[in-house]
């Protein structure tokens, strides 16, 4: 008789925890960083030695947790400029104490308040309002 398995709770656990980290950090970082490269080049590592862990691990469990968690800080080094982007278009709050932010401020792309703060608009559904 085997013992019990872990690798769905592993897993489980660190798409819910990388998710959770890096959709904060990106937001974070970007909006406080004055350089994005340096923490773009930390995911990229870390992502790195994170996958070639799992090439090391014996446990399928730990194998699985360290395999999800390494794609997910190697998804948020390139997402560091999407963030950036997408302050720059308006759609995420820019910092005004920021340098990389100034342009976009001085040309009102950029804004200072939470686009996604307040009430959610209201759904249409079918061409009429509900």
């Amino acid at each position: 008789m085997q013992g019990p398995e872990f690798a769905g709770l592993a897993a489980a656990a660190a798409t819910f925890g990388g998710v959770w980290f890096g959709h904060v950090a990106v937001r974070r970082i970007e909006f406080a960083a004055a350089r994005l490269g340096p923490f773009m080049l930390a995911f990229l590592l870390a992502g790195l030695a994170l996958e070639a862990a799992v090439l090391l691990s014996a446990s399928f469990a730990l194998s699985a947790f360290l395999g999800i968690l390494g794609a997910t800080f190697l998804f948020d080094a390139p997402e560091l400029k999407r963030q950036e982007k997408r302050v720059n278009a308006g759609r995420a709050r820019a910092n005004p104490r920021n340098p990389r932010h100034h342009l976009a401020l001085a040309s009102g792309r950029a804004v200072l308040e939470d686009p996604l703060g307040g009430e959610p608009p209201v759904p249409v559904y079918a061409g009429r309002s509900k």
